[in-house]
């Protein structure tokens, strides 16, 4: 029977709908560094756990998380301390002789095992900030490629590493983007034992873009993952319940996926655990009618609160002047409206949002803006284009919680 997971990410075993999808992660890492992208909550992070725990192609993966990382050096110190708690004696094999500085460490075995090999080498380099370059060519790359073994290392949430390089160390988001660009080229994937898969839920390309740095990250093939189509969200509410010998109206898997509109896994593993619970609570066979209820429970429930809430909240964090005022403001304008929105339309209350904060671009500038804006909430996973300049809310359930709480 399948678990429901409505506070952490899946286990890999637990994954659904996904393994063509990895397949074709594994088919791609065969010549390319992959950026993988998808908005908070939809499954990437679990996709990456999966290919972590079951590596193909003879692969050993180190997995690391950088979302509070802002600077190079703490970027390298974090993989070498994944690589070497990951796979310790492999690190050992290749670091011993390959790295001076390295292999110094590890004949202080006592030291490592207990500061962890992270402190004892900041310790070993006190002016790693100021060399992450020579740490970077010399005491990592020069010896991960040494590996006879293939390397997969698996970064998450890359994007927000460089929005932190960016506000707290700017004059480095170039440099190290370049430096990491340059050993992603030479040389190429496929003569190369190592592979990167980078995984982002921020609009990274719109980051660099704003700063005249999208040509840094062309090294990188970038898959979105796939949204979940109305016949898997059905599938997966049926399968639920029915593990569980729930009885319900036939027509409850649909409505359901009506309702959600474009999934996000999260709230509906949350949707399908409130049906079965009222099911088992109150004894009786469900009905259509206990859809509805469970979207407005869910709707002003604690248990969704915060994961909604981040929903808001994350424009004000990633999003500049004028974007943020505006996209708040056209997302207001979406979750009051039955229909869909005319790109026009979105356009005219854009225009409006930056007369009002007395901002006067010029008119090819706020065209840009406006199309950088609308590019982001859909990447975000905000708004879906869902007929040719027409927009809707992507996400029914956050639709609905967006006009409860912000229109």
């Amino acid at each position: 029977m399948s678990d429901f997971y409505t506070e952490s990410p899946l286990e890999p075993e637990d994954l659904w709908f996904r393994d063509d999808f990895i397949d074709l992660l594994w088919e791609t890492l065969r010549t390319e560094h992959v950026l993988l992208t998808a908005p908070r909550r939809t499954g990437k992070t679990s996709v990456m756990d999966h290919l972590a725990a079951y590596p193909q192609a003879g692969y050993s993966a180190i997995s690391i998380f950088v979302q509070d990382i802002d600077h190079p050096a703490e970027f390298l110190l974090t993989l070498l301390d994944a690589f070497e708690a990951k796979h310790p004696q492999l690190f050992r094999n290749i670091f011993q002789t390959g790295s001076e500085c390295i292999g110094k460490l590890l004949g202080q075995v006592e030291k490592v095992e207990i500061a962890g090999f992270k402190v004892a080498l900041r310790q070993q380099i006190p002016n790693l900030h100021d060399e992450w370059k020579a740490l970077g060519d010399d005491d990592f790359f020069a010896v991960v490629r040494q590996s006879k073994t293939p390397l997969l290392f698996i970064v998450d949430e890359f994007p927000d590493m460089i929005l932190n390089m960016k506000r707290n160390h700017p004059d480095l988001v170039r440099p190290f983007l370049a430096w990491f660009r340059g050993h992603c080229l030479n040389p190429r994937p496929k003569h190369d034992s190592v592979r990167w898969l980078l995984g982002g839920s921020v609009n990274l390309s719109s980051t660099l873009d704003a700063m005249d740095s999208l040509d840094l990250i062309n090294a990188l093939h970038e898959e979105r993952l796939p949204v979940l189509t109305s016949s898997q969200v059905e599938e997966f509410v049926l399968s639920m319940l029915a593990e569980r010998n729930v009885d319900m109206d036939e027509g409850i898997p649909r409505e359901v996926a009506q309702r959600i509109g474009r999934p996000v896994p999260l709230f509906l593993q949350m949707i399908t655990q409130d049906l079965y619970r009222t099911s088992k609570r109150e004894s009786r066979p469900l009905v259509l009618n206990d859809v509805k209820i469970a979207f407005g429970d869910l709707i002003v429930s604690s248990a969704a609160r915060d994961k909604l809430q981040h929903y808001y909240s994350r424009i004000h964090q990633y999003y500049d002047e004028p974007k943020r005022t505006a996209a708040y403001a056209l997302l207001a304008k979406l979750s009051l409206s039955p229909v869909d929105l005319e790109r026009s339309t979105l356009l005219q209350e854009f225009e409006r949002i930056i007369q009002s904060l007395g901002i006067s671009p010029a008119d090819h500038e706020r065209k840009r803006l406006f199309n950088q804006l609308l590019r982001d909430l859909e990447n975000d996973f905000y708004v879906v284009e869902a007929s040719p300049d027409q927009y809707d809310f992507a996400s029914g359930l956050l639709k609905d919680w967006w006009r409860k709480y912000y229109a």
